[in-house]
Parts: C-alpha cells; sequence; structure tokens
C-alpha cells in the first residue's frame, strides 16, 4: 500500500521517514561489523579471447568449485562477436592461490585474428543463444526459439547459487525467460516462463548439468528457488536418507520474499510443495499469489533483486546477503536473530533450538526466528556502463565447513568432515581467524551498458568480519556496536592480464517489532536510525524520542488522511 497524499497538497512520505528514524530499530546491537574490505578486480578467463558475461553463482563439489553465468558473448580482439549462448560454467584454475583466474569449458578455435594472426577462441562456437549452452534446452524451447528467429527466445539463466545436496551434487532452480529483442514495451523485455530444476555434478573432464523435467514452476506463480535454496533436516527427526530432507526455497515477488517448502524427493512435483503463510505460522497447502502485496502474508517484506542465504559458521546463525533493486550498487545483510523467536514453539525459544544455538541442518529455525534490519554491508564500485547488478556472497571460500556435516558419506568420522580450504593466496587459515570470518563477494559490473551492445564483466572482493561484539543484554554468545571504519585495500596481485567480458541480461519479521519492515521501506533513513539508536540511552531521551513520535503521528492525522 503506498502513502496516500495529505488533502492540503503536500507530500506525507516525510512523515514516515522521521518515524522511522524514530523507531527503525529496537535495538542497536549487532554482531555484523566490518573490518577490512578488499577489492580483487575481475575473474580472468585466459581460454578465451575475450569474453562477456553476468551473473557469477557457484557451489563446491567434488574439490571443485563450480562457476555458473547467464547470457555469455565470446569476442575477438575487435570487439566482433565469436559465439553468444545463453549460460555457461567454469572451474576456478587455482580456488587456493587465485580465487580470480577460470579454466572454461567447449572452448573451440575460431579462425585468426587478421592483423596479429593469433587464434580466437570461444566457448561453445558451435551453439547459438537459440540452440543451447551449458544448460540444454528442451525440444519445444527448441522449436520456439527456431520459429522466433531471433525476434523474440526463451533463456535458461541459473540466477542463483546451486545447493548442494552431498558433497558431489547439487541442485539449482533457474528460470526460464522470455527475453524479447524489441518489446513495443519497455518493461516487457524479459518475461518469467517459469522455473526449471537441474542437478548439477563435478567431474574430471568438467562440470555436468542434467535438467529433472521441463517447466517445474509456472510463471504465473512465485518463482520459488529463484533467490535462495537451503537444505535440511525435517520438522520431525533427523532423516534416514536424502528423500527425507527438506529444501527451503526463497522466491522474490514485488513484495518481497515468499518461501516454500518441499522433501527433496518431491521437487519436481509441485503438488506437494508447502507455503508458509505469516498469519498463521506454519505451511499451508495453497501458494500465495504472485501479486500479493498484503505484507502481514509476505514471508520477508523488502525488495530484492539478487542475493544468498547460508548458515555462517562464524556466526552461528544463517546469513542473508543481497541487492535489492535501488541500482545503488549496495550489498546488504541480515542475520536470523535468534534472540527473537517468531511466535511461542518451546523447541525454539532464545538462543535457538531448546536454547543450545542452532545447527547448518536446522532449517526450520528459517521461520522460528526473525530476522534482523538490514545493514549495509558493501558498496561496490559501479563501472562506466551504469549500476552494478547480481550480488552474491560465497562462503565455499575461507571456510572448511561449507557442506553441512550430514551431506557427508556415511562412516565419514567427524574430524574429518572438513572440506578443503580455499583462498590461501588472500589469507591463510592459520591467520584467517576461523572459519566464515572472510567472505568472497561478487557483481555483475558494466562496463558498457546497452541492450545487444553492452560489455559486462564479474567482479570480486572480499569481505573481513571483525571480532564479534559483546551483546549489552548479555544474550547473544559472542559491546556496544563498534564504531571502527572498514579499511579499504587493492589485491592487484590476484588481478592477473586485463580481459574485457560481459553479456546482455539484461515479514519474516517479528510481530512486536514491526519496525524491522520500515527499514527496509526507507532505505537509508533507517539506517540512520541504527545508527541513531543505542541501549545505553538514558530513560528520559527514550521517554523524549517517543514524544516527538507520537507528535508526528498526531501531526499525520490533523493534517492528512496518510495511512499505512
Amino acid at each position: 500500500m503506498g502513502i496516500r497524499r495529505a488533502r492540503n497538497g503536500y507530500d506525507l512520505s516525510i512523515l514516515f521517514v522521521l518515524y522511522g528514524l524514530l523507531f527503525g530499530c529496537t535495538c542497536g546491537w549487532t554482531p555484523i561489523v566490518v573490518k577490512n574490505i578488499t577489492q580483487l578486480g575481475p575473474q580472468i578467463t585466459p581460454d578465451v579471447t575475450q569474453v562477456s558475461r553476468d551473473g557469477g553463482y557457484s557451489v563446491l563439489l567434488n574439490g571443485q568449485i563450480i562457476w555458473l553465468y547467464d547470457d555469455t558473448e565470446c569476442l575477438d580482439r575487435d570487439g566482433k562477436q565469436l559465439s553468444f549462448v545463453s549460460n555457461t560454467a567454469a572451474y576456478a584454475k587455482d580456488a587456493n592461490q587465485n580465487v580470480s583466474m577460470l579454466v572454461d569449458f567447449g572452448v573451440e578455435a575460431v579462425g585468426k585474428d587478421k592483423k596479429t594472426g593469433k587464434t580466437n577462441y570461444a566457448i561453445l562456437a558451435d551453439t547459438t543463444v537459440a540452440t543451447g549452452g551449458w544448460i540444454s534446452f528442451s525440444r519445444d524451447e527448441l522449436e520456439f526459439n527456431d520459429k522466433r528467429k531471433g525476434i523474440e527466445r526463451v533463456a535458461i539463466w541459473p540466477g542463483t547459487s546451486p545447493t548442494p545436496y552431498s558433497t558431489s551434487q547439487a541442485l539449482l532452480f533457474a528460470p526460464l525467460v522470455y527475453v524479447d529483442n524489441k518489446p513495443q514495451d519497455p518493461s516487457k523485455e524479459y518475461q518469467a516462463r517459469g522455473m526449471t530444476l537441474i542437478s548439477i555434478a563435478a567431474s574430471s573432464s568438467g562440470p555436468t548439468v542434467d535438467r529433472q523435467g521441463d517447466l517445474i514452476i509456472s510463471g504465473l506463480q512465485v518463482a520459488y528457488g529463484g533467490f535462495s535454496s537451503v537444505l535440511g533436516y525435517t520438522s520431525t527427526a533427523k532423516p534416514q536418507d536424502l528423500n527425507d530432507r527438506d529444501v527451503y526455497l526463497f522466491g522474490m515477488t514485488e513484495a518481497g520474499l515468499q518461501l516454500a517448502r518441499a522433501s527433496v524427493g518431491q521437487l519436481t512435483d509441485f503438488s506437494k510443495y508447502s507455503f508458509w503463510d505469516p498469519t498463521q505460522l506454519r505451511f499451508i497447502k495453497n501458494p500465495p499469489a504472485l501479486s500479493e502485496k498484503d505484507f502481514k502474508r509476505v514471508y520477508l517484506p523488502g525488495t530484492f533483486s539478487s542475493g544468498s542465504i547460508f548458515y555462517s559458521p562464524y556466526f552461528h546463525t544463517f546469513l542473508m546477503i543481497y541487492f535489492n533493486k535501488y541500482v545503488d550498487s549496495t550489498f546488504r545483510i541480515r542475520f536470523l536473530d535468534l534472540n527473537n523467536p517468531v511466535g511461542d514453539d518451546p523447541t525454539w525459544p532464545k538462543q535457538g533450538k531448546r536454547g543450545k544455538g542452532i545447527a547448518p541442518e536446522d532449517v526450520e529455525a528459517l521461520v522460528k526466528y526473525a530476522w534482523s534490519p538490514e545493514q549495509e554491508l558493501y558498496k561496490s564500485p559501479p563501472a562506466k556502463g551504469g549500476f552494478n547488478y547480481a550480488g552474491m556472497a560465497h562462503p565455499e571460500y575461507f571456510n572448511r565447513q561449507y557442506f553441512a556435516p550430514s551431506l557427508y558419506p556415511k562412516g565419514t568420522s567427524a574430524s574429518v568432515r572438513r572440506n578443503q580450504w580455499y583462498g590461501s593466496g588472500l589469507v591463510s587459515e592459520t591467520k584467517a581467524g576461523g572459519d566464515g570470518k572472510h567472505l568472497l563477494l561478487s557483481w555483475t559490473s558494466q562496463l558498457r551498458g546497452g541492450f545487444g551492445s553492452g560489455i559486462y564483466q564479474v567482479q570480486l572482493a572480499k569481505v573481513e568480519f571483525d571480532t564479534v561484539p559483546d551483546d549489552p543484554q548479555g544474550d547473544f554468545p559472542s559491546a556496544a556496536v563498534s564504531t571502527s571504519t572498514p579499511t579499504l585495500s587493492l589485491a592487484p596481485s590476484v588481478q592477473g592480464p586485463s580481459v574485457t567480458p560481459g553479456a546482455p541480461s539484461g515479514p519474516h519479521t517479528l510481530p512486536s517489532r514491526p519496525s524491522s519492515t520500515a527499514l527496509t521501506s526507507i532505505g537509508s533513513a533507517g539506517r540512520i536510525a541504527q545508527r541513531w539508536w543505542s541501549p545505553g540511552s538514558s530513560l528520559l531521551f527514550r521517554r523524549c524520542r517517543a514524544l516527538v513520535g507520537v507528535l508526528v503521528l498526531l501531526i499525520g492525522w490533523v493534517f492528512g488522511d496518510a495511512v499505512w
């Protein structure tokens, strides 16, 4: 619901900004403090002449880190197109010593450069954007693309990072998108066809992919899994096998994030899914409408365009790192606040399951606790082509606990349920300060904007978190909010040679704390509120602030008819 205009014609939105400043956060403490940010520059693709692609999603499988991309265009040294496909995949070439270097697959020689005589190399040069990519098209999709002859096409874009369901396999809900090259209505340039499910593995010859059906979720439904997916134990007991585990699927709408749940063994059957209803605090059989705008019926109200949800062994809770739709190139972060239970379930009190914290498999915690208000994590530097997009986190780096313990083969001793450390070229395991204290971020940078002529490049940065400050209330197991300013540095040693890439591509909040939603909706005003509120504020100061808040609302009532 929008903010209505006062009868005298003045916009009353300023009143709600003031209200957010006053009440935008009920507590100024946060465990998340950034100590240092290191810009790492672009990913390096030495196997091809030039590549322009966007996306940049990743998963660790079989000791290989697989990177996935959306539309991928290979170019010669003069910028002439050599190949253009809907999606591609690559391995990290040396994930331990150089996080930026890639090795591509399906690379072919495509003639010689007329000026230098050097051979040009491109990815999937015998494939077109209409006939496929790393993820193949179905027969009806191929027929549609052939019939439309480039005027309109179906694209398959990975869209987010895959979710491992073992140490050697992962699943991904990838969006099927209709792309109109010359839409009469610019808002119809990209239209959702729905979601397809793919399984991913890592072989010695390259990453492999298998589609598990054509259209799993219709474009008329929320694109569940398109934002992120998390796998873990069911609510009843620890599973005996993989099919007993639940997958929590997060999808974006205009109102925020919605949540669905399904058993691993039933992911291909949408009729077996259940959907979180915040008004009843339970999963129900009927999905919410894609157009649902009532925030009370939205899992997490807000604005989201890309992101990652994962368990952090450093913070001992789930993190959500994302870009919203403000096109300001800024990473934002929330943590699942174990001191803010939703409802009164005795199994999920303050401080986690039975008061003993949560494990990576405790995905039910995602509906048992509220997400914190958002914080700014890092404002990535945009290039000349415009704002950055496709912001993602990659927790498989600087973290030996990327896999949940239950994903290892049966019989694996607890002492060896650890993956290899990746990223020693930047920070060694012995000096890192713990798993997950450092985090790799990526985003797509527009070197040159423009539909059909853009040049796009995936960029990287490393965030180092500071020591978790003490909770003034003593609830969080880890001093007031740190006021230190994070340092920013560059890491030229890992950037390698310059390459020109890219491609055209285009509440779950505690009922007693509605201010979490206000923080999301008012943006920077809410962030000012976070800094302004202090748990150490005097009682008199808090009463004065409350009085001013009441006066603000009274002014709105007298001079206008503003409603939420």
